[in-house]
């Protein structure tokens, strides 16, 4: 009988657990337009690579 129970409740918790979420795009509740998207950040400058005169 525990394992019936344990089987039971473990294929439902599977079930629910597969059913669960929104299928399809996400949207706001209220329809407001999305938040702007984040910009990446400026790239860091690079020095040049400094040579010598004796020709390494």
């Amino acid at each position: 009988m525990p394992r019936l129970v344990f089987i039971s409740l473990l294929v439902l918790m599977c079930t629910a657990l597969a059913g669960c979420g929104q299928k399809g795009p996400l949207v706001r509740p209220d329809g407001s337009a999305p938040a702007a998207a984040h910009s990446a950040p400026a790239p860091v400058p690079t020095l040049p690579i400094p040579t010598t005169d004796d020709g390494r």
